[in-house]
């Protein structure tokens, strides 16, 4: 009887752990499936946040066309843009091919799109965007003068709004004193540039002004578009010693034309910013476009990022530098005076 006894309690005693064995692993299941979710949603993490500042963004570019100048610019501002954020910057990039009305297009486009922030490559872009909307942030830049583009009366140098930028205003005084720097003994000045431009007018009118200051007959000479800019440019130098290129747009995309007008009938030109210079001038006094360009971009990134307020920025310059086309120059036997830089070949 008491091995009965023994072994019923022996074997009372083994359901009851085999029980307990099987409510432990039902328990510790869920335990186990709780503890790796948590764990796979944070190395997700990061990933998923991958830029620095934690955002992503998206520009749009509006380039009033292509050439040497304006190219630089972008250049420089998606360069800045990339130092400053990283790979968080997505762009949309169009090219106007000099068409002020594709402008308006691709900005109604980038506003339908809802880009975070629009680069204004040129006036007529300039333009555009501020009349095609007052709220995605608008930075200029290869605009001269925002008060003439935007017809702002007594510009004090911020715009105000959701728009600000860079300037590729040299000093115009300098570049009429440059004219006499080269050519003391010429009578006679005539400035060509693009009517459609209105920038470039503001410009020829404030060098026309110092170059009659400094004893020169000066004389306007506007050509409307490319189509009539050869017989406009043959004019202008078959009546005068020297001519003198605004920063312009139209004349930038057509410099061969005036090259080789005025080079055989050994007219120098002298140019506001270094691409016209390359491709037919004598000399500039210019700012470096890509530098321009970047100097943007690192406004962009400010705004983009919420460290500065658009409203407030103060338009931004870049400096000055004297630079001369060497072939040019030797061509028309001309001596170039000392302090300048000889440009370099486009790559």
């Amino acid at each position: 009887m008491k091995a009965k006894k023994f072994f019923a309690l022996l074997l009372a005693v083994l359901m009851v752990l085999g029980l307990a064995a099987c409510g432990g692993n039902d328990s510790g299941t869920p335990a186990d499936t709780g503890a790796d979710a948590p764990a796979d949603a944070g190395s997700d993490t990061p990933a998923d946040t991958g830029s620095t500042d934690g955002g992503s963004y998206t520009v749009g570019i509006c380039q009033l066309m292509e050439h040497d100048a304006l190219d630089a610019a972008t250049k420089g501002f998606q360069d800045a843009l990339t130092d400053k954020l990283g790979d968080s910057v997505t762009y949309e990039y169009q090219n106007a091919q000099g068409d002020a009305n594709t402008c308006s297009t691709i900005i109604n486009g980038f506003v339908s799109s809802g880009v975070d922030l629009i680069l204004a490559n040129a006036t007529p872009a300039l333009q555009a965007a501020a009349a095609g909307t007052s709220e995605i942030p608008i930075l200029g830049t290869a605009v001269t003068e925002y008060g003439v583009a935007l017809d702002i009366d007594n510009f004090d140098g911020v715009v105000g709004g959701n728009i600000s930028g860079t300037s590729d205003l040299a000093p115009l005084d300098e570049q009429a004193a440059m004219i006499q720097e080269w050519m003391p003994d010429a009578k006679t000045v005539g400035l060509l540039y693009c009517s459609a431009e209105a920038n470039s007018q503001y410009q020829v009118d404030v060098v026309k002004s110092e170059l009659e200051g400094l004893g020169y007959t000066a004389t306007l000479y506007a050509f409307a578009d490319s189509n009539d800019l050869s017989a406009v440019c043959t004019t202008a130098a078959n009546e005068n010693d020297v001519l003198y290129i605004p920063t312009d747009n139209t004349a930038a995309n057509n410099t061969g034309i005036v090259d080789n007008i005025c080079r055989p009938l050994n007219k120098p030109v002298f140019v506001g910013e270094e691409g016209i210079a390359r491709g037919c001038g004598v000399a500039t006094l210019s700012i470096s476009y890509y530098e321009l360009g970047y100097t943007t971009g690192e406004m962009a990134a400010q705004v983009l990022t919420g460290e500065a307020d658009i409203s407030t920025m103060p338009i931004g310059y870049a400096p000055a530098v004297k630079k001369y086309n060497a072939d040019i120059c030797e061509a028309l036997g001309i001596t170039v005076p000392e302090g300048y830089e000889a440009i370099e070949a486009a790559e």
